[in-house]
């Protein structure tokens, strides 16, 4: 369990990260360096290793090495500097694929590897600093400092629409509807194994309880937050499936995490242990078909397909769809190819 410390000073509170961790009872031992690093978000092993070496790290209120063995319910208390950042969001000119724009939204199909908003050792070459760009200004939300215009998001690593407010009346009209539910988002991704039939994935979405940087499904509404998926085969080629995946909740990772929780993560999502073969021959021509198709595609096989909402000014319903990009494209054509050649079956 991990919670952030009550701090008596606030300016401390503003210079540093207090965090409390208590290991599981069912922990294997494991080196404190490598326990912190699958726990704490955003960090590297060597900012806790500096951490370690200046006494910042003590379990059970001792000073510990980085080799000690954290054992089950160990308390570990970390105090790791946070250094002050400026959070203005600055403009810069960075190229974006607008399909739509009117006076009151904006909508971008965004490109793979492109972080949405500034945060978590991400504060330039955003999609947000890109806006702030091309826009003079863009509103926000109570408890949204830091995300202008944002009214949803999608992964780092995921391609595809992405609806922005250019005023308050637009984002909190849109706000609106996402958190009703009646935005209709609608994704395709290539998972692994052979999808037998279209289903629904339906569970608590919360962080992982051994690492942090990741989600995963509970069925435990005290673990995290309701979340629902419905899927449909699109295209088999038989160790692998193109499907759409429609969501009603937007939680973090979710169709990485609900696919991941039907045997079927997204193919070559790192996060969720897609980036290894899971189906498949052992014959080392496919290994290097499969290795072939990683390096076409360096991320998770996501793209975020069609968008469509009430304008908040016209009410009239509209629609956008994106094509696949180029890297999704290409894979699947060559599993196409593959599964032509092989002759599958589907």
């Amino acid at each position: 369990m991990v919670e952030d410390l009550d701090l008596q000073e606030q300016d401390e509170k503003e210079l540093f990260e207090h965090t409390r961790i208590v290991a599981e009872k069912g922990l294997v031992m494991v080196r404190l360096d490598k326990f912190l690093m699958n726990r704490i978000e955003n960090t590297s092993r060597n900012r806790i290793q500096n951490a370690i070496d200046a006494g910042s790290v003590r379990v059970n209120d001792k000073l510990v090495k980085a080799s000690y063995k954290v054992k089950p319910s160990d308390v570990i208390t970390i105090v790791l500097p946070d250094p002050p950042r400026d959070t203005e969001v600055y403009p810069e000119n960075i190229p974006l694929d607008i399909v739509y724009e009117d006076d009151d939204l904006l909508m971008v199909n965004k490109v793979a590897g492109m972080v949405v908003h500034p945060g978590c050792n991400n504060y330039t070459g955003t999609l947000v600093n890109a806006l702030t760009y091309h826009l003079n200004q863009l509103p926000t939300l109570p408890g949204n400092t830091g995300r202008p215009g944002l009214v949803h998001r999608i992964d780092k690593d995921t391609s595809g629409l992405l609806v922005i407010a250019k005023n308050e009346w637009a984002m909190t009209y849109l706000a609106k509807q996402f958190f009703e539910h009646t935005i209709t988002r609608k994704y395709r991704a290539l998972v692994w194994g052979d999808v037998k039939e279209d289903g629904t994935v339906t569970g608590y979405i919360g962080r992982d309880l051994k690492d942090r940087r990741i989600m995963n499904l509970y069925d435990d509404d005290t673990k995290g937050k309701w979340s629902v998926t419905h899927y449909k085969v699109i295209e088999r080629f038989g160790f692998v499936t193109l499907i759409e995946c429609q969501l009603e909740t937007g939680r973090t990772h979710q169709i990485r995490a609900h696919m991941k929780s039907i045997g079927h993560p997204l193919f070559n999502d790192a996060s969720y242990g897609g980036d290894r073969i899971l189906k498949g021959t052992v014959f080392n021509k496919y290994k290097q078909f499969v290795e072939n198709c990683f390096q076409l595609l360096p991320r998770q096989a996501l793209h975020a397909k069609s968008l469509g909402f009430e304008h908040p000014v016209s009410k009239k319903r509209i629609d956008f769809e994106s094509p696949l990009p180029a890297d999704f494209d290409a894979v699947l054509t060559k599993w196409r190819a593959y599964t032509t050649e092989k002759e599958i079956t589907l």
